[in-house]
């Protein structure tokens, strides 16, 4: 399929099946935001200015899962575990804090599948140079990085750990699905999400690594190999 054929379909079915999505599931929307109206004082619905395609800033909404911020808020891209309460916390695992994105993808800021939205903040440090690429299409709901996140970089407590252990790993697997995308691979992604998503609810703590992981750590290892050989020749 060429590639304006696919970009074509692929808005197609990211409309048509997130309205399906939002009035199938607008019960749960209801039952959700008296679940944060109970637990936390404050909106329902939170957002945050994401970097969309081509770095184009939009509104991203989600569910609010923590209590509002004391103070100015930090640098960090862990969760500040201290401000989520128990709801925020199931909603969290079962990722109902991110039905309200369904309207970012039917407003065009994104799509079901493709790279995590990056926070304005980040965007230019981190999608820059052999990732300029990741921001030249349309973010998504999932992607092998949300799912290797959801699944490993979750258990992280350290922020700096994460910047160094699970970063680098989450943005080749972004480059990855840039490479790779198609139909095909957008809707094995979208089923991998559910089984993923199912196993955390039912408790499953160890998961298969995904198919694309071990060709991101082998490049990431190639280009440390490079780097310092580079340095050895200076």
């Amino acid at each position: 399929m060429r590639y304006g054929t696919y970009q074509t379909t692929k808005r197609f079915l990211d409309v048509l099946l997130c309205s399906s999505a939002a009035v199938a599931l607008s019960p749960l929307y209801c039952v959700t935001a008296l679940g944060i109206e109970l637990s936390s004082p404050g909106q329902v619905l939170y957002h945050s200015l994401r970097a969309g395609k081509d770095k184009k800033p939009f509104k991203f909404y989600k569910f609010r899962s923590m209590h509002p911020p004391k103070g100015k808020k930090k640098d960090m891209f862990l969760t500040d575990e201290s401000r989520v309460f128990p709801f925020g916390r199931f909603m969290r695992r079962c990722k109902l804090d991110e039905l309200p994105q369904l309207f970012n993808v039917i407003k065009g800021d994104m799509s079901i599948v493709g790279p995590r939205p990056m926070t304005a903040e980040h965007v230019d440090e981190l999608y820059s140079g052999d990732y300029e690429c990741v921001a030249t299409v349309r973010p998504g709901l999932t992607s092998a990085a949300s799912l290797y996140d959801y699944t490993v970089g979750d258990t992280y407590t350290d922020n700096e750990a994460y910047r160094r252990e699970v970063l680098p790993v989450k943005l080749e697997l972004e480059k990855i699905y840039v490479e790779r995308q198609s139909l095909k691979y957008d809707a094995q992604l979208v089923w991998r999400t559910i089984v993923t998503i199912a196993g955390v609810i039912a408790g499953k703590k160890d998961f298969k690594d995904q198919p694309e992981l071990a060709e991101a750590k082998r490049r990431l290892a190639d280009k440390e190999r490079m780097q310092e050989e580079r340095h050895e020749e200076i």
